[in-house]
């Protein structure tokens, strides 16, 4: 199957440091090449890929001081998808809803993942004017405010098996690993870690746009050599920072879609302790691969349980439910269901090739 994967500028594909969506283009990206699909990855320039790359801007946005409007390159990346549009059987967008004006006024197969969230009020009347775009979900809560759209498959994220690798533990520290926002609630992981005497560390992206909360709520709460603000890390730090780790919290206070860092953790063998909100309940076993909790002193109670779950038992949950090829297999059944609706006579032989 000839396949275009169109991915978001912001980051190179992978990302060099964070980058949650970027991460996981490359991710399918690669699963699908080594599944002998023709994959063309639109993308910035930086990116590395088995697939065929084309690049849409010389380096990832957010690296390039030069760019003032992101807006303008994703523009011309879909008019140059669209300008290629007969190489591909299927087009697979990753970023949002940008190309709809497009693509709804175009009979092509195609799928849009959406990766962030839906609760936002201005989102709906946009969906209302594009009905019938195909539609997937990084998670069945993340469906929640928009029920009513074309959804066409819900697809948990996926990570290579061979990527992160199963550690015993044994740092003796808490980790937090994500982006600093008022969202993902450092202040909360501070504050718990604190409650039961166990160091943190941090590693955390800071965008511009939550560089306020940072500097007003966390850095206060960065007083004391129990909490090591680390900042970003790479691919290659994030097995010891997690593997190391007796536990990863994720005391999140939004409608997550999904939290790529809880499978990372679970690929480690360090088992999760998160707040009940958005895809939690569908990535968290409680009891097997952590514990879900609905307040503070759940939490406490939890840690102190923590050391009780079976490290091995977190892996054997990634590797039966959150792999790649797991990922890859259930996005080429959505993509061949799209070719049957677009090109009923011609399905069975794309499909196959």
């Amino acid at each position: 199957m000839r396949i275009a994967q169109v991915a978001p500028l912001f980051e190179s594909v992978p990302p060099q440091l964070y980058g949650g969506t970027e991460r996981v283009v490359s991710y399918l990206t690669e699963e699908l090449v080594a599944l002998g699909h023709q994959v063309t990855l639109f993308a910035s320039g930086d990116s590395q890929t088995g697939a065929h790359l084309a690049p849409m801007c010389e380096r990832s946005l957010r690296l390039d001081r030069r760019c003032v409007d992101p807006i303008a390159h994703h523009i011309r990346v879909i008019d140059e998808v669209y300008r290629r549009a007969d190489e591909f059987d299927c087009l697979h967008f990753h970023v949002d809803y940008l190309h709809f004006p497009v693509s709804a006024r175009q009979a092509r197969p195609r799928l849009t993942t959406l990766h962030g969230r839906l609760d936002i009020p201005d989102l709906a009347p946009l969906y209302r004017t594009f009905p019938r775009e195909p539609l997937v979900s990084i998670s069945d809560a993340q469906r929640a405010p928009l029920d009513w759209v074309n959804w066409q498959a819900t697809v948990h994220h996926g990570l290579p098996p061979d990527l992160l690798r199963f550690r015993s533990g044994g740092g003796g520290y808490l980790a937090f690993l994500g982006r600093i926002s008022p969202e993902k609630r450092p202040d909360r992981a501070i504050e718990l870690a604190r409650r039961v005497g166990m160091p943190l560390r941090i590693a955390a992206k800071v965008d511009t746009a939550d560089r306020e909360y940072f500097e007003s709520t966390v850095k206060p709460l960065l007083d004391g050599a129990d909490v090591e603000f680390v900042g970003e890390i790479d691919e290659r730090n994030k097995q010891a920072f997690l593997g190391d780790a007796e536990a990863l919290l994720f005391p999140i206070d939004w409608p997550e879609p999904f939290g790529l860092v809880m499978i990372e953790a679970m690929a480690c063998g360090t088992p999760v302790l998160a707040w009940r909100a958005g895809s939690v309940p569908e990535i968290i076993e409680h009891g097997v691969n952590g514990f879900i909790v609905d307040d503070m002193s759940q939490a406490e109670a939890a840690l102190a349980r923590i050391g009780q779950l079976d490290r091995r038992a977190c892996r054997e949950v990634f590797e039966a439910r959150f792999t790649a090829a797991r990922m890859a297999e259930q996005y080429v059944e959505a993509y061949c269901r799209m070719l049957w609706q677009t090109h009923p006579r011609q399905n069975a032989v794309v499909a196959a090739s």
